[in-house]
């Protein structure tokens, strides 16, 4: 015990005598942060976390390596004629970039006379003034190639033009994400600014928080240079989430260092005495918080390991900005923050504390009642998986293109099949059979391109390139539905079982739909396995700071319910969610607001020590609920704001389910908690009088041995 002490005096000792090379270091971090965060790619395409076991990705791979894996859009040119859209299609061909365009002047002569041409026959490509081509470009869709590509194109179209496909999605993912991060960081800051002024007793103390966490956000971000690459969903939400879960942990250091300050202990021992009093509590809350994140980092779906890596990797960052930084800016802004305090604006919420035990049954038996279908509707959601959810939401110029192009020419969606180079008459005959199925608009092989009897050796290359190599064929498949829908995947899993019938064996189907169906199998198998391993983890840390299987229990109970009820809302409100979004959403939410609960529980056991269970959960209520507010309040309006500015659905939805998750963890932590805390306060009492009787044996054994060391010694003497 003297040792561990000794230990922590020298480190807190280490740490404040050093305030200034701890101040220099973090300035040099901070630049070098700055500087290399400049250098993280962000990645807009979900595939690329798919895992190599399944097809699609196995797929994706290989067409990489034989051909690359190129970017898609879709052009509709208004008010036009059929001359003038052959035109366009002519300059966009041209564009650098494009590798090729697929319209209707591959099927008939458009410089025929018009008593020739059939124009049902075209209308998939051209109607009433309307014209739509399919793109493929030489690039992937976020490729600053494909990117320089689509603006090329929207330049010669000019306002005639409509864009949609997974490269415009990209691109529109890209700019919007670029200025709403900007934007949502800046409201959110003066939103939590006035927070922390009506929760705090000094006007300065806000800007000395906000500080803290600002450094630990940028060096957060730098170091997101060994990864190399982030997710748009994890630039999104990272440095917001980062902001809102680890504010506590300066306000504690704070509020020790100033209870220290009252005693009358000098300024440079105050803090020490605050860093050593505030290191397991700040240490404890940060660890389920870390378990909670690191265990997105083992799903399949790969953007877990992203988002997780990140998130911990903050939490981490935070603690240490906090214990090492914290303290000498603590003591230089010292007097500012006296010059500017303030009498506190919150109540003492005794009153409150009485108001929730009087009507603690009732508010258990809701509470139950409400728990029991939310944790069934929670399942029972409708759900989006794949890019064009994310990409093309409502509300975006994309959605309104979509909603544009789909009303004139229906929708259409691009599959790519990959077989092996072996016989064009196969290739023929499975692009004939594909051809005439139902939904089909279009096949491009070269089997079915090159007239019979013309030899592809006296092709040019740049026309073979495109979909042969020595060892595969690439055929182009054009379908007449979304991207993601039942019919798209029943119409996907035919096509992939007739390619399996040619070409048993090297052949794979890829595409938004495939791809979006391997998405779906993928993360909906991580759903149950990473939201139990999460409550493990989260309890097997509680278990261990408390030593009670029991209170372990009392902790996460109120944290599991508020989360079924807030996954059960978008079900009762009839909205349809990124799936992304709500499993990452479920592990966050315990992890961030997991604390509320360990802090009633020790401020219901320390009351518990002196006064009875009745008093003691008042008192513990009163206690609790000034920093659970506003670290609720912080969280949740982090979250809203995320919603409420995102134009990005998956993020949006994100936000809304932290906000209101927030929410409901504050009101069951402070309401419910204390009901189960008083119900089984026998057991929690008869544990806790064993382990003190058990402690203080174990003291008595030791200063037992001391003691007869100490007169064997003097009898030696």
């Amino acid at each position: 015990m003297k040792q561990g002490k000794k230990l922590k005096d020298v480190i807190a000792h280490i740490i404040v005598s050093r305030g200034r090379l701890i101040v220099a270091i973090f300035v040099v971090l901070v630049v070098l942060s700055l500087f290399f965060s400049l250098f993280v790619e962000v990645k807009y395409d979900l595939t690329k976390y798919l895992p190599g076991t399944v097809q699609s990705k196995q797929g994706i791979d290989l067409m990489e390596e034989e051909f690359g894996y190129p970017g898609t859009a879709r052009v509709m040119i208004d008010n036009v004629s059929l001359y003038e859209a052959k035109q366009y299609k002519d300059k966009i061909e041209t564009v650098e970039g494009v590798d090729m365009v697929t319209w209707l002047d591959s099927a008939i002569d458009i410089y025929q006379s018009e008593n020739f041409i059939n124009y049902e026959d075209i209308e998939e490509y051209y109607k009433d003034g309307y014209s739509v081509m399919d793109i493929v470009f030489d690039e992937e869709d976020s490729s600053p190639a494909t990117s320089n590509a689509i603006d090329d194109i929207k330049t010669i179209v000019g306002d005639k033009g409509y864009f949609i496909g997974s490269a415009v999605e990209n691109k529109s993912l890209n700019e919007n994400l670029n200025k709403e991060v900007k934007s949502v960081a800046l409201i959110a800051v003066v939103v939590i600014l006035l927070i922390l002024c009506i929760t705090t007793t000094s006007w300065f103390e806000p800007i000395l928080f906000l500080l803290i966490m600002g450094v630990a956000i940028i060096i957060n971000a730098g170091t997101n240079i060994f990864r190399g690459e982030i997710s748009f969903v994890t630039q999104s939400v990272a440095a917001l989430l980062q902001l809102a879960v680890s504010m506590d942990y300066s306000i504690f250091l704070m509020h020790s260092f100033e209870k220290e300050r009252s005693k009358g202990v000098e300024r440079s021992q105050a803090i020490e005495n605050a860093l050593k009093n505030s290191f397991k509590s700040v240490t404890a809350c940060a660890l389920t918080t870390i378990v909670g994140f690191i265990v997105l980092a083992l799903m399949k779906f790969s953007i877990g390991l992203d988002m997780g890596l990140v998130l911990a990797k903050g939490i981490v960052i935070s603690l240490a900005t906090v214990l090492l930084l914290m303290p000498a800016l603590i003591l230089k802004f010292e007097k500012v923050v006296e010059k500017t305090s303030h009498k506190p604006f919150l109540p003492s919420f005794y009153k409150f504390g009485k108001f929730v035990y009087k009507i603690r049954y009732v508010v258990l038996i809701i509470v139950v009642l409400i728990s029991v279908p939310c944790y069934i509707a929670k399942d029972m959601n409708d759900f989006s998986f794949g890019n064009s959810a994310v990409g093309s939401s409502e509300g975006t110029q994309v959605y309104e293109d979509e909603q544009a192009i789909n009303k004139q020419f229906g929708r259409s969606n691009l599959l790519m099949a990959l077989v092996s180079n072996t016989s064009p008459i196969k290739e023929k005959q499975l692009s004939q059979e594909i051809e005439n199925l139902s939904y089909t608009k279009s096949v491009t092989s070269l089997a079915n391109t090159v007239p019979e009897g013309i030899p592809e050796s006296i092709l040019p290359d740049s026309i073979i390139s495109k979909l042969h190599t020595d060892n595969y064929s690439r055929i182009l498949i054009y379908i007449k539905t979304s991207d993601e829908s039942e019919v798209a995947f029943k119409c996907s899993d035919e096509i992939k079982s007739i390619v399996k019938k040619y070409y048993p064996e090297n052949s794979y189907l890829i595409g938004a739909t495939p791809c979006t169906q391997d998405i779906k199998f993928t993360i909906t198998s991580d759903y149950d396995f990473v939201g139990k391993l999460s409550i493990l983890g989260v309890a097997l840390v509680i278990l261990l700071s408390f030593k009670s299987l029991l209170l372990a229990l009392m902790v996460i109970i109120p944290i599991e319910f508020a989360i079924y009820i807030n996954m059960a809302f978008p079900y009762l409100t009839g909205d349809n969610m990124v799936y992304i979004g709500y499993i990452i959403v479920s592990c966050i939410q315990l992890g961030a607001t997991v604390d509320y609960a360990i802090l009633m529980v020790n401020n219901y056991l320390n009351r518990r020590k002196s006064i009875d269970k009745k008093e003691a959960a008042i008192k513990a209520i009163a206690d609790t609920t000034s920093p659970v507010l506003t670290s609720g309040l912080i969280l949740s309006c982090a979250g809203f704001i995320l919603g409420k500015t995102s134009s990005i659905s998956a993020i949006a939805g994100m936000g809304q389910l932290i906000g209101r998750g927030a929410i409901l963890a504050v009101i069951l932590s402070l309401c419910m908690l204390p009901t189960l805390l008083v119900l089984v306060d026998k057991p929690i009492m008869k544990h806790i009088n064993k382990a003190n009787k058990r402690r203080k044996q174990r003291l008595q054994k030791i200063y037992f041995r001391k003691g007869k060391l100490k007169n064997q010694n003097k009898n030696i003497a």
